[in-house]
């Protein structure tokens, strides 16, 4: 469970020193992706704090942010990376995003198998909610 507390505080305090300030003292409307992914990044950071006291609760959060990096690495940076058509932010978007390795070290694979893949489902009703 600790180790699995480093990736959280990576994930954590990284979006806290990068996206945190940008919450601040900004008062000129924000472009509309630019506004809804930095806002996406913060909750992430918070739920990924969260993750500090409740490491199993919160690996949903770490998987995300595993899925959405290695998605983004292979269809957008990996593809203009080999053409060498990367430019400059291109780069050092695919540079912080490869910070992700961590996540990736530190998620328990065996139990995400176990618990997310090969483990049968909840029930589609649940006696107990259907009240």
């Amino acid at each position: 469970l600790n180790v699995m507390r480093i990736g959280y505080a990576v994930m954590g305090l990284g979006l806290a020193v990068t996206k945190w300030p940008m919450l601040i003292g900004r008062s000129d409307a924000w472009p509309l992706w630019e506004g809804i992914s930095t806002y996406l990044l913060v909750a992430m950071g918070l739920l990924a704090l969260l993750g500090l006291r409740y490491p199993v609760k919160m690996l949903p959060i770490m998987l995300f942010e595993s899925l959405w990096k290695l998605m983004w690495l292979a269809v957008v940076a990996v593809p203009l990376w080999m053409r060498d058509g990367m430019d400059p932010a291109t780069s050092e978007v695919a540079g912080a995003i490869l910070w992700v390795v961590i996540v990736i070290a530190v998620t328990p694979w065996r139990y995400v198998v176990s618990e997310y893949l090969t483990r049968p489902g909840d029930a589609w009703r649940s006696p107990t909610l259907a009240r």
